[in-house]
């Protein structure tokens, strides 16, 4: 229970703002309890009455049931929809807040744990958490109502109500050793599903390169697999589930076999009255009621902690590691960084040694070399992607480590070679980047990324959807609408990384001349597919094995560095093929 007031307390503060609601709710469920245990006894005093043959007295209490009745069923549905208000904005509340949380995980923790983890956590353990308010007080109202009932059997006849209670307390334990146990499986069977939910997504976006590859048949022996083993997993709590159920309604049978040898043995007696006896055996599913409600209750406990502690691992846990930031602001960045002797490794090979380079403000440097070398590397380091390496980075002769977040990646802009396009319109998609974007500001990005013409062929032109993962456009209009992004962006530094490995030769020239535009006003780096298009930079650095090999301006690494040559000569070659 420690953990359970904990959790709740945690919860207690989304429900700011509608604190007024949830009062409202608990009167009227304070209102359905007390009818709760109103009925009943009413019923009892009917059933007294039908036995004595007075059916005027019958009709009279049968009359007042159903104003309660009714009245209960009224109360029910403005209880619903007085709490679905508050459930609603709980839930968004929590999943704003968490959505948050998971953006500031870095890199590292999002390759580890797969995407499962957090959508399930997302949307699935924030819906559990949201409805505990509503769970507890419905359980917990009826184990009020019920719990009445004893007081009744224990005036009407203090045998039958031991008999009772030895019943209740027996189906309690079982009831309370079940929920345990299955709770312990349960955690095993999320995890299951979080991986089955992690690669299910990736089945679905990666749809088209498994079509291509042919791994169709591949990837659904892998997706068996994995279901296998979750169904395999549900199989056992079911199994345990049903053979526990069994062995608590064989009790319960045998306690309803007790309670009637009991009543004939008293009524036989002349200790109890036959009405009597009638009554209390009619009114035995109140205990089993009674047993449900501190079972269900339990259950939603068990539930409540399990999801709360899934999503606090988010927030407190070491292995869901954030993104740290200094406290150190940049009014203005001018473009100047620097590598000082930056070793960095995603495994335990390291991908740069002890790398050392300056750029300086409205500079376009080049980097190339062979794939793995570390050239994108250089990009993730400088954007504060991965925080794990050894040396220094420098903005504007200021440690990426002591900088904000603002500093750093307000002021650089990215674009890959995959951008990752959202399933939106493409004028949602741009305003993504600028909330006041104008029609003319989004227009003049799409010009000078050579996409306008293209928008406007388009029946809905910028308003048109263009799926997950931008897949109603080819590798070259989701690069152009990546750069439109970037010059939207507006800002001192940016990196170019094989951003224009998609495109033909004449929308690369015609983009080339947008980028060559923007030289001596940014800072520009450029990771090039094509060394043709880096020939005016004003440097160029080859980076091989994690380290600068040369630098210097296309002519001079033409003449001095013979890997450069031979790579810009063996491209020729491929071209003039």
């Amino acid at each position: 229970m420690k953990d359970f007031f904990k959790n709740f307390k945690y919860i207690w503060k989304y429900t700011k703002g509608n604190r007024s609601k949830l009062t409202i709710y608990v009167i009227l469920d304070a209102l359905l309890v007390l009818i709760g245990l109103i009925v009943p006894y009413l019923s009892a005093k009917r059933l007294v009455e039908l036995t004595n043959s007075n059916f005027e007295k019958m009709l009279y209490f049968t009359i007042i049931i159903y104003v309660f009745e009714a009245s209960y069923d009224i109360l029910t549905a403005i209880a619903g929809i007085v709490y679905k208000k508050i459930q609603l904005s709980i839930n968004k509340t929590m999943q704003y807040n968490l959505g948050k949380e998971i953006l500031k995980l870095n890199a590292k923790t999002f390759e580890e744990k797969g995407t499962g983890v957090f959508t399930q956590r997302l949307l699935v353990d924030t819906e559990k958490l949201s409805t505990v308010f509503t769970d507890i007080n419905d359980y917990l109202g009826d184990v009020i109502a019920n719990i009445g009932i004893f007081g009744a059997f224990f005036v009407l006849s203090k045998t039958v109500f031991l008999v009772l209670l030895l019943a209740f307390l027996v189906r309690t334990i079982l009831d309370t050793y079940r929920v345990n146990t299955i709770n312990k499986q349960k955690k095993i069977f999320r995890e299951h599903n979080d991986k089955l939910t992690s690669f299910s997504t990736e089945l679905i976006r990666g749809q088209q390169d498994i079509k291509i590859l042919n791994g169709e048949d591949s990837f659904i022996k892998e997706f068996d697999k994995r279901i296998i083993e979750i169904n395999n997993e549900s199989y056992k709590i079911d199994r345990k589930n049903q053979l526990l159920i069994l062995l608590r309604r064989m009790w319960t049978d045998f306690s309803d076999l007790l309670l009637i040898v009991t009543i004939l043995i008293l009524v036989m007696k002349g200790e109890l009255a036959l009405a009597t006896g009638l009554v209390l055996f009619n009114f035995r599913w109140r205990y089993e009621q009674l047993s449900f409600g501190i079972n269900r209750l339990h259950q939603t406990i068990k539930d409540f902690n399990l999801s709360a502690g899934r999503i606090f691992d988010i927030y407190e846990s070491k292995s869901y590691q954030k993104e740290t930031f200094g406290k150190k602001h940049l009014d203005k960045v001018n473009g100047n960084f620097e590598f000082k002797n930056v070793t960095f490794g995603y495994t335990d090979i390291n991908v740069l040694n002890k790398i050392s380079f300056k750029v300086k403000a409205n500079e376009t440097v080049a980097f190339v070399g062979k794939s793995g070398a570390g050239k994108s590397t250089i990009f993730k380091l400088l954007t504060k992607m991965y925080d794990n390496y050894t040396g220094t980075i420098l903005i504007d002769g200021v440690s990426i480590q002591e900088l904000d977040k603002e500093s750093i990646r307000g002021n650089i802009s990215i674009v890959s070679q995959n951008p990752y396009i959202f399933n939106m319109s493409i004028k949602d998609n741009l305003r993504l980047i600028k909330e006041d974007l104008t029609d003319e500001e989004m227009i003049n990005a799409c010009k000078m990324a050579c996409l306008h013409e293209y928008i406007e062929s388009l029946q809905d032109k910028y308003d048109t959807i263009i799926g997950e993962g931008g897949i109603n456009l080819s590798g070259g209009q989701k690069q152009r609408l990546a750069i439109a992004r970037a010059f939207i962006k507006k800002t001192e530094i940016i990196l170019f990384d094989e951003a224009t490995s998609a495109l033909d030769n004449e929308t690369q020239n015609e983009i080339q001349n947008a980028i060559n535009n923007l030289q001596k006003e940014h800072t520009i780096l450029i990771i090039a597919h094509r060394l043709s298009t880096i020939k005016n930079a004003d440097r160029i650095l080859f980076i091989e094995e994690g380290k600068i090999l040369a630098e210097g301006n296309h002519e001079t690494l033409f003449k001095k560095c013979k890997e450069y040559k031979h790579l810009y000569e063996s491209e020729l070659s491929k071209e003039n093929n």
